[in-house]
């Protein structure tokens, strides 16, 4: 049994910035996305995205309230809506329950980020790529993580793999957000999911194995400054990224590959106390005769990431450095992007980090829609011809670039 026929309909789940970002993409381009709806728990949301995209391009979507947990009124909104595609951006915690739902409806699912247990910060396409058999037994496709990074930076990758080199062997992948909020302490996306990630242990990939090094709050965390193109110096941490997992699997002759993120000073600091005094724990605790979860309290403390567009200036850059071989000649080369705040709000009311994401997703779904990339099973994004995906990014508002570059070093 295959998908349903494309109807050009797509249910967005979630309605943080992303999603917002996602609405207004796929709002612009009607030929391809007829009909939309976005589905949240909180519906106030869903509004006000559906009352802006009326607002800026005269087009009427739906929308729908929605516990992403909740399987059986998941598996009711698709069957009543019958999308040809479920565009997973809310808590990577729902993509199982949301996969799920797709495999009992017969509908293609995409998401951003891969799953992660509410209860263990680990990051893993292990439980998602289980669902490989199903998905291809229904005739329908899982495109996982088609944001920036993971997303871009796995087609960034697999697009140097085809056209810049026989063969790489080292990859650095560098986030690089140069923007300035005006909060004293504020994510860009969920804090929840934030915080997490950038608290765990660090890993990266080198001679076929895993290499542990501390977190970025450590003082012996390891970080280098990087001359980032257009915002210059900015200091960048070794972080794990889930993009590597796949990224050693299908770019082949793979040496080592890092991820590296900026963080401030200002950030940093406000992460030790946060985690010091215990505030980033993800364990229960009793207050008051009731459970909390520190983490979760902290999260409704913190500004709204999608709040934070209004006021933020600067630019994110973010891309790979890739060193290997060409015709017998070792090279190196950088393909980027750069993304300004300012302009990502005037488009769709967010900041760049959430356009960043928000935008890929979209033409995600878009290589579906117009059946530039078919398959029937659980894939990650690199394992398609990254040429349309490419030339999507310059056309619907993250232009890249290529540039000669010197290698990174192997130690800091």
């Amino acid at each position: 049994m295959g998908a349903e026929k494309n109807n050009g309909k797509i249910l967005i789940i979630g309605a943080g910035g992303v999603a917002t970002v996602a609405a207004h993409k796929c709002a612009q381009l009607p030929h391809i996305f007829k009909d939309i709806m976005v589905a949240s728990k909180t519906i106030s949301k869903c509004k006000n995205i559906k009352n802006d995209i009326k607002k800026r391009y005269g087009r009427n979507i739906k929308i729908a309230q929605i516990d992403a947990d909740n399987v059986p009124d998941l598996i009711k909104l698709i069957e009543d809506f019958k999308p040809f595609v479920v565009l997973h951006l809310a808590l990577p915690y729902q993509n199982l329950y949301i996969m799920k739902a797709c495999v009992e409806t017969g509908v293609h699912y995409i998401d951003t980020a891969n799953y992660e247990s509410p209860d263990n910060p680990h990051f893993e396409y292990a439980q998602q790529l289980a669902f490989h058999d199903s998905f291809k037994k229904r005739g329908i496709m899982a495109l996982l993580g088609s944001g920036f990074d993971p997303g871009v930076t796995n087609v960034f990758a697999a697009y140097a793999q085809k056209h810049l080199f026989d063969e790489i062997h080292y990859l650095d992948i560098l986030d690089c957000n140069a923007g300035n909020h005006g909060q004293p302490f504020a994510t860009n996306f969920n804090p929840e999911i934030n915080i997490r990630e950038v608290t765990q242990v660090v890993r990266h990939w080198e001679e076929g194995k895993w290499i542990e090094t501390p977190p970025i709050m450590d003082e012996k965390s390891i970080h280098f400054k990087f001359n980032y193109p257009e915002v210059g110096e900015r200091e960048s941490y070794l972080l794990y990224h889930e993009e590597l997992e796949s990224l050693v699997k299908y770019i082949k002759g793979l040496k080592r590959a890092r991820f590296w993120m900026t963080f401030s000073d200002n950030y940093l600091t406000h992460l030790r106390v946060l985690h010091n005094i215990g505030m980033t724990r993800i364990d229960e605790i009793e207050y008051e005769g009731a459970k909390i979860v520190p983490v979760k309290f902290l999260k409704k403390l913190l500004p709204e990431p999608s709040s934070l567009g209004k006021n933020y200036k600067g630019k994110t850059v973010i891309g790979n450095i890739m060193t290997g071989i060409k015709d017998g000649k070792a090279i190196t080369r950088y393909i980027y992007n750069v993304c300004d705040h300012e302009k990502a709000f005037i488009e769709t009311g967010t900041q760049a980090v959430a356009y960043t994401t928000g935008v890929p997703a979209m033409i995600g779904a878009m290589m579906i829609f117009t059946d530039t990339w078919k398959g029937e099973g659980v894939f990650n994004i690199e394992q398609f011809d990254p040429d349309p995906f490419m030339e999507a990014l310059k056309i619907y508002g993250l232009p890249w670039h290529i540039v000669e570059h010197d290698p990174l070093p192997d130690k800091f």
